[in-house]
């Protein structure tokens, strides 16, 4: 990979960012930004050499800070559609030259074919207005995540109703969005588990009683008794693995158990942007999770317990498949989706050859 130095520059800053630490959303905006402007910058003549610079690019990102995966997913994305508008556009080229005649309407033998066709070819055919048409998608794309919280809070009223009791954890912009929402015509009760050791739980209770919504704010060793009161779980996630499972705040999986134990639906917002291909491997927690300073957990000066004691602070949380009831995204012509149809929404979302860049 050969970028000249203003796109190094930007790439190092771009990961010095990252690793200081931002929102999802912030995280996947600046990431398809960065990529728009290497598709610009840098020479390329075929998809090929374009998805090689891209594959490049985002392996050093995601090496930089294994646990972003939307720095990959937003890559993954982008990936898929330079390889689609490329296929594409190829395929109207070679039937405006070679078959003028016959109607644009292609056969089913030529659409069951297709799929076998990409697999077998190079990406090496120079497509003159392949990058416009990959560059008017991009923005596209942008525009779709600066807009996914609130596309997912559209449903709202679908899944909140009159009087019920919804519990949450830590502090999820696409959650706030969420019920700030459904609160516009539904009146309803929230009770937040602060998300110790961070405390974030805070924040959200505070921006939601605001707004007008009956909010209480529980210690997440709560959790449990309160269960029994509530109707729905609804929270967000960091991740959402290809197995159906969740990679979320420390402290969402046992709001999962308790909400299994009680036959309480477990609801996940998530945009799709946070859709990886990647699995949880017991052995590689390095990139599944993230330890951090134990100093909110306990104080260095406790000297005595401290110097004694291994303490941990891990980031997340893996919630397997099984606990998750439902995940909503911003595309709603997928509407709710079971973790079991994650699969399917790999295939549409990115390319088999993506999954590892």
């Amino acid at each position: 990979m050969s970028l000249d130095k203003e796109l190094q520059d930007r790439l190092n800053d771009f990961i010095a960012k990252v690793r200081k630490g931002s929102n999802s959303y912030t995280v996947a905006s600046e990431t398809v930004q960065l990529v728009r402007r290497i598709i610009q910058q840098t020479r390329w003549s075929t998809a090929f050499e374009l998805i090689a610079t891209l594959k490049s690019c985002g392996k050093v990102l995601c090496k930089a800070e294994p646990t972003e995966s939307i720095i990959g997913n937003i890559v993954r994305r982008v990936l898929k559609i330079v390889r689609d508008e490329y296929a594409a556009a190829k395929r109207r080229q070679e039937r405006d030259e070679h078959r003028p005649e016959r109607d644009e309407q292609d056969s089913l033998q030529k659409m069951m074919l297709d799929p076998e066709d990409d697999a077998n070819d190079n990406y090496g055919t120079v497509i003159p207005l392949l990058k416009p048409a990959v560059m008017e998608l991009i923005n596209d794309l942008i525009s779709e995540i600066e807009a996914s919280a609130d596309s997912i809070g559209e449903v709202a009223l679908e899944h909140i109703h009159a009087n019920e009791v919804i519990l949450t954890a830590g502090k999820s912009r696409t959650v706030e969005a969420f019920l700030k929402n459904a609160a516009r015509k539904r009146k309803f009760q929230v009770i937040v588990a602060e998300g110790a050791p961070f405390y974030r739980g805070h924040d959200l209770a505070g921006s939601l009683a605001a707004s007008g919504i009956e909010t209480t704010v529980i210690t997440d060793s709560g959790v449990f008794a309160m269960m029994s009161r509530v109707n729905k779980v609804i929270i967000g996630t960091q991740a959402v693995l290809a197995d159906g499972g969740l990679r979320a705040i420390s402290g969402t999986h046992s709001i999962a158990l308790a909400a299994k134990r009680h036959s309480v639906p477990f609801i996940v917002c998530a945009a799709m942007f946070k859709l990886t291909p990647q699995f949880l491997c017991s052995y590689d927690q390095d990139s599944f999770n993230k330890l951090l300073s134990p100093e909110a957990v306990m104080s260095m000066s406790e000297g005595a317990i401290f110097h004694e004691a291994q303490i941990y602070n891990p980031m997340f949380d893996y919630v397997p498949p099984d606990l998750v009831t439902l995940l909503l995204t911003n595309h709603h012509e997928f509407g709710g989706n079971a973790p079991s149809y994650v699969y399917r929404l790999l295939s549409e979302y990115y390319h088999r050859e993506d999954y590892e860049l």
